[in-house]
């Protein structure tokens, strides 16, 4: 009977670490921190682990873009578009020519990466929420500067793109775009796109196990309907510091395992 519960347990926790990362995507983001871990104890492999996780998470960022779709400035569309594609389908691309061990050795670096990147986020949101709060005239931004400022993060959004959010609202920022709603919705289009263009290429070369896909994508759109419930009412701090915590500790049991 105990055997048969421990042969069971890396299903449970899939099941877990799907539903809370939709949680954890809904308050705050960083949900990659707990399915993508959840994906390699079933078994699957390190690429097709992080293709598949990728796949199952997309679904909430489409929804979000929908949401966020009126604050969205048009003029700068084609450059954040464009980096998107281009830096979505090579990251993908990049990721799917790495080789599973040189990956799997890579995985604490990009998730330790990443918990910095997210704990960083919130000092410069606040620094764009205190500038945004001052009436700037809206100036046009020339379309390949921005173009080649996107692409780098694009690109890590296909290849790992956990903690790439803020990096986008401080590129854009630097360039002149003052509004936070903004920064913010082109940040969401930024990146869903940039995983979009990851997911069809994943899908086209056969690297999504479908069997896990399927459980993590239904249980973390119902993790994040419950997450957007209550987001509004937690401390963002207290979210934030509980991602980067996940994220440092699942980085800290790779290093051990790698070790």
């Amino acid at each position: 009977m105990l055997s048969e519960l421990s042969s069971h347990w890396p299903y449970v926790r899939l099941v877990a670490a799907s539903s809370v990362a939709g949680v954890m995507n809904a308050m705050a983001g960083g949900g990659s921190f707990l399915s993508f871990p959840a994906m390699l104890g079933v078994g699957v492999l390190p690429i097709q682990a992080n293709a598949t996780n990728t796949v199952a998470l997309w679904p909430g960022q489409l929804t979000s873009v929908a949401a966020l779709r009126n604050d969205l400035r048009r003029d700068l569309l084609p450059a954040v578009c464009g980096a998107s594609v281009a830096g979505g389908v090579g990251g993908a691309i990049l990721l799917l020519h790495t080789g599973q061990v040189t990956f799997l050795r890579m995985v604490p670096w990009l998730l330790l990466t990443a918990s910095l990147l997210f704990g960083l986020s919130g000092p410069v949101s606040r620094w764009l929420r205190r500038r945004s709060t001052v009436p700037h005239a809206e100036r046009k931004i020339a379309a390949m500067p921005l173009f080649l400022a996107l692409l780098p993060v694009c690109f890590y959004i296909g290849y790992f793109g956990a903690g790439a959010g803020f990096l986008i609202m401080t590129a854009l920022a630097l360039f002149g775009v003052e509004e936070m709603n903004t920064l913010n919705s082109l940040k969401v289009l930024a990146a869903c796109l940039s995983n979009l263009c990851a997911v069809v290429t994943f899908i086209a070369s056969g690297a999504v196990v479908w069997k896990y896909c399927v459980v993590s994508m239904l249980l973390a759109g119902a993790g994040g309907y419950v997450g957007a419930q209550y987001a509004r009412r937690m401390n963002p701090s207290v979210l934030r510091a509980i991602v980067v915590v996940t994220g440092c500790a699942m980085a800290a049991y790779f290093f051990w395992r790698n070790g």
